[in-house]
């Protein structure tokens, strides 16, 4: 089989293997791939940023967002031939610590978890793999190419659940929210926001294109820049991983407002901040601010629930370019008016 492969550590070592067809081990799953999604942390493991290959191998197959067809279920596994599944990104670590004895690998404390295609553990970037039924998640066939958007959208659900536990603190109902960030996290969190009635506004810089155009679509409002919103967000879902945009977003929330930081910044690039007064505003306003990474079991079926209920054209609208495996190292460069790019596996 086809695999798209690099090696941690060493620029340009990005290439397309033939590898062996995997052997399930007894109870596994077989799975055709179907599609890998691509986002910046795939970026960041092939340019070098991060990234470990499996124990004893310098190579690693990459691709954390999978959409695949079971070819091979055992009979106990809850599955059956034809199945789409996604396989989940990370799993507990063997210890394992009390937060992964839970099923809450999400939150492991130890850090020894391990991450599909980042971590430890080969991706899902292969035309065939296998996965254990308790780390697969069924996917309806009606979504189609859909549910490889499942696992960036498991993301947002955990995202808006911690948010939400956030706000059951006192009598607090966030109605306003802000999404910064019109890339795929920021507009699946802004879908989330629709799909719970509430006001959604989003902001990002590109003034034209998908991005406006798919906000609009929602019904939520679109701004190219905080000094245009004439309101205090109470919810903010921070997407972009700009420090800047971060910490004037906190000095422009409301009251008891919960903003929620689901981007990276990376590097070591220092800014003057009014951390005083930022922080005198947090104390005084009752105000929260939390990150989340990564999701579990139950933020994946979340997941597949909110892409089920979504409009199937919308969707589609996210995903702007698919590539094939042949030329998977394309999906990387990034294009005008891309917001989703995939590669297909079978090509």
């Amino acid at each position: 089989m086809k695999a798209a492969t690099v090696i941690p550590g060493k620029p340009g070592s990005s290439a397309v293997d033939e590898l062996p067809d995997p052997s399930p081990e007894p109870g596994e799953l077989l799975v055709e791939g179907l599609l890998a999604g691509v986002c910046s942390t795939d970026e960041e493991v092939v340019e070098s940023e991060h990234g470990t290959a499996p124990a004893g191998r310098e190579r690693m197959v990459l691709f954390h967002e999978s959409l695949g067809r079971v070819s091979y279920a055992p009979a106990i596994s809850g599955f059956q031939e034809g199945d789409h599944v996604v396989g989940v990104v990370r799993r507990p670590d063997p210890q394992p610590c009390p937060a992964c004895a839970a099923g809450q690998w999400d939150f492991c404390r130890n850090n020894e978890y391990t991450e599909c295609g980042i971590r430890g553990l080969d991706g899902f970037g292969s035309q065939r793999w296998t996965v254990e039924p308790r780390f697969a998640v069924p996917v309806p066939h009606r979504l189609g190419e859909l549910g490889v958007l499942t696992e960036p959208t498991s993301i947002v659900e955990k995202a808006w659940e911690q948010a939400e536990f956030v706000a059951r603190r006192s009598y607090f109902a966030p109605r306003r929210v802000l999404v910064t960030g019109a890339g795929p996290v920021g507009l699946l969190a802004a879908l989330l926001g629709k799909q719970r009635e509430l006001d959604v506004h989003v902001m990002d810089r590109v003034e034209r294109g998908a991005k406006p155009d798919l906000v609009r679509e929602l019904g939520a409002g679109y701004h190219n820049s905080l000094d245009e919103l004439d309101f205090e967000p109470e919810l903010v879902f921070e997407a972009t991983g700009s420090g800047n945009v971060v910490f004037d977003v906190l000095r422009r929330t409301a009251r008891n407002a919960i903003t929620v930081l689901l981007g990276l910044s990376g590097g070591a690039h220092t800014m003057r901040i009014p951390a005083g007064a930022i922080n005198d505003e947090l104390v005084l306003d009752n105000d929260t601010v939390l990150g989340t990474v990564s999701a579990n079991l139950r933020h994946y079926r979340g997941a597949v629930h909110a892409l089920d209920a979504a409009d199937r054209g919308w969707l589609n609208g996210l995903i702007s370019r698919r590539v094939p495996l042949a030329e998977w190292q394309r999906a990387l460069r990034a294009e005008e008016d891309d917001v989703k790019v995939t590669v297909r596996l079978a090509e």
